[in-house]
Order: structure tokens, then C-alpha cells, then sequence
């Protein structure tokens, strides 16, 4: 009796371990219809090569998708679509243009919805546009790079923002096309606070004064629209006068300012440079404001900015 206990002891430790090895084996070589790696690369060895090359095929990231089921990780069980001789679309998850966007970018955000740069996603502008990750990001064939872009900066975002390119190249611009700064350094493609212009600062003058610090202030006199938007003076991609002002002087400068003492464009005919009306009316007509009043942004002693 005790001999037909042991027997049949060593017999169920046996079934375990050969149930468990065999669970252990189909996981590895990718059961439930999966394929594996090797297999994919037998017919697709250039992105095969571009995901090796790229962070998703570093078995050293943990969670990646080298350390799960390799390129079916992110296109899904491929066995049927082997076993059916492939083809574009057949039995397998493809990121095409007539896949759902919605589920083309729920692949990247089951690892990267906890990113940093992702909390504002679902409420940007890129999402509701039907912006995918996809037509920005690719891990087959992406230009050198973290960020895995199809197309370097600024050309990436012209694609789609062509009336900003315009901008870009207008006589007073942000030193964009010169490579000084990137759209990517006022801009977070994946959403920020600000809903619609996706701006990485809390406002627009916050943004500014990362680089033009010296407008800031505190002024002891301050001129009203400086620290309440940037943007009611100036341009912020290009314009066409110096400075990237929204116009030119003084005509911007018209756009609030005309007092009975200081005469700042004609009346009638008299008030020219070839009226009849004093010089003092006269002369100031067409000249720039900021002949006199130099310090616009703000003064720390003068009320006339000057």
C-alpha cells in the first residue's frame, strides 16, 4: 500500500512538471495563435530590422515588447495570418489609414498612456482632429532621433499646418527654419492645459518669457498690454513688420492710443506735412512712436516709457 502511495506521488509531481514546462514552452514560443518574431521576419526583414534598431527591441527596457511577443506585440496574434501566406490586412492588425483611430492608439497607450507627456491626451487638439500616433511616430522607419518622428521638425508639422509654414517665412519670424528652436519647444503635440494652442506654459506671456525674460518686468510703469497678453502687439510665428508686431508703427500703436495733446494722425487736409497746421501737429505724423518712447515694454522711470 505504501509502496502504491509513493508511486503514485512521484507520478503527479511528474504530470505537474511536465504540465507545467509545457505551459511555460507554449508561452514562450507564442501560443493562442501567435506566431512569433522569427516568423515575421522570414517576410518582413526591413521593419524587422527597424524594430531591433528601435527602444521597443531593447530586451533590456523592461515591459517591452521584446520581452513579450515581439512584433505581435502591437499588430496581435499572427499564426492565422502566417498560416493564410500574409498579405496586407489578412488576419493581423495593420496601422493603416482605414484602421479606426481610436484603436490604432489604444496599441501605443496600453505602455505609454502613464508617459509624462501624455495626461492631456484625450482632451487635445491632435485627438479630436482624429490625429493619430501613427501619422507623426514611426518605429520601422523613423528619421534619427528619440521621439521616432517620420519627418524631422519643422516639416513634420507643415504637413498638416501649412498656413504656419507661410508665416515662417515672412520677413520677421522665430528663428524656426534656422534650426534655433523647434515647434516642439513652444508646442507639446500631446495636449497641455491649453486645449487649443497645446502651448507648454500656463499662458501665453509665461511662454514667452522663458526666452525674453528681460519683458517680464515688475515695471514700476507698466504698459497695460504687456502683462496681459503678448499676442495683442505681436505675431507669433511671422509677420510682415519688424519685431513680429500684428502691424506697423504707428498704426499699432493707434489702435488704443490718440489724445487731444499729442496729435497722432490727420483730421483733414490741414493736418499733413504739406497742410497748413503747425509743425508740432504736423511733424509727428507717420514717424514711429518708438522714436521717443523706446522703453514700451515697460519703465522703471519714466510714465511715457521713454
Amino acid at each position: 500500500m505504501r509502496k502504491y502511495l509513493v508511486f503514485h506521488l512521484i507520478l503527479l509531481v511528474f504530470l505537474f512538471v511536465l504540465l507545467l514546462g509545457s505551459n511555460f514552452q507554449n508561452s514562450a514560443r507564442g501560443d493562442e495563435g501567435y506566431a512569433g518574431t522569427e516568423t515575421c521576419k522570414d517576410c518582413h526583414e526591413e521593419y524587422y530590422k527597424g524594430f531591433i534598431k528601435s527602444v521597443h527591441g531593447k530586451k533590456a527596457v523592461p515591459g517591452n515588447p521584446a520581452n513579450r511577443e515581439g512584433c505581435e506585440s502591437c499588430h496581435g496574434p499572427g499564426a492565422e495570418h502566417a498560416d493564410k501566406g500574409g498579405g496586407k490586412g489578412v488576419a493581423i492588425f495593420v496601422f493603416s489609414k482605414k484602421t479606426d483611430p481610436d484603436s490604432k492608439d489604444s496599441k501605443c497607450l496600453a505602455c505609454h498612456e502613464s508617459a509624462r507627456s501624455m495626461p492631456f491626451w484625450d482632451l487635445s487638439k491632435h485627438k479630436s482632429m482624429r490625429v493619430t500616433c501613427d501619422n507623426c511616430h514611426s518605429i520601422h522607419s523613423a528619421v534619427p532621433g528619440k521621439n521616432y518622428l517620420k519627418v524631422e521638425e519643422p516639416d513634420l508639422c507643415f504637413e498638416c499646418h501649412k498656413n504656419i509654414r507661410a508665416q515662417t517665412n515672412k520677413q520677421s519670424h522665430h528663428p524656426i527654419k534656422e534650426g534655433k528652436i523647434k515647434c516642439s519647444s513652444c508646442h507639446n503635440s500631446m495636449g497641455t492645459s491649453d486645449l487649443k494652442t497645446m502651448i507648454r506654459a500656463d499662458s501665453i506671456n509665461e511662454l514667452c518669457y522663458q526666452c525674453h525674460a528681460e519683458k517680464r518686468g515688475p515695471f514700476v510703469f507698466e504698459h497695460p498690454p504687456v502683462p496681459e497678453n503678448c499676442l495683442i502687439c505681436h505675431q507669433s510665428h511671422g509677420s510682415n513688420h519688424s519685431y513680429l508686431l500684428d502691424k506697423k508703427t504707428p498704426q499699432l500703436c493707434q489702435s488704443c492710443h490718440n489724445v487731444s495733446f499729442h496729435q497722432t494722425y490727420p483730421f483733414n487736409k490741414q493736418d499733413t506735412f504739406t497742410g497748413k497746421a503747425p509743425f508740432f501737429k504736423a511733424g509727428l505724423i507717420a514717424r514711429s512712436c518708438r522714436n521717443c518712447h523706446t522703453n514700451i515694454h515697460g519703465s522703471n522711470g519714466d510714465l511715457f516709457f521713454r
